[in-house]
């Protein structure tokens, strides 16, 4: 089986969700494949809740998944933009999908519990 790092995975879907699981790693890559290459404060502003910190560090581990490309140019004041790889892009697809269904669950399940709830009351 797959491993990464000193990780083992049993199976293919557990080592994806360890690529790209967590609350803010998903956001990042979204932002990036449907609005192309950002710098730091761009993200970080389209993504009022994370910090700076954490912002960091879900970028840096996406970049050692090769998921992120870091490009840094040598320029004063310092210049650093972030964009999909190619394997990265591929995820697309997949976060695609888990968008629609979310907004599916949204609209069938999460508003007619909504409903329900407000009936009995």
């Amino acid at each position: 089986m797959p491993n990464l790092g000193e990780r083992t995975f049993n199976c293919e879907k557990e080592l994806t969700l360890a690529v790209i699981g967590g609350k803010w790693k998903m956001l990042i890559l979204w932002h990036l494949g449907k609005e192309g290459t950002k710098r730091f404060g761009e993200l970080k502003a389209l993504m009022p809740g994370i910090t700076q910190r954490m912002l960091v560090n879900q970028l840096r581990e996406l970049e050692d998944h090769l998921i992120v490309h870091r490009e840094v140019y040598p320029v004063v004041p310092p210049k650093v933009e972030y964009s999909l790889t190619e394997h990265g892009e591929k995820l697309l697809p997949i976060l695609d999908a888990m968008y629609e269904w979310g907004k599916d669950y949204i609209a069938n399940v999460l508003e007619n519990e909504t409903e329900n709830q407000s009936a009995m009351e």
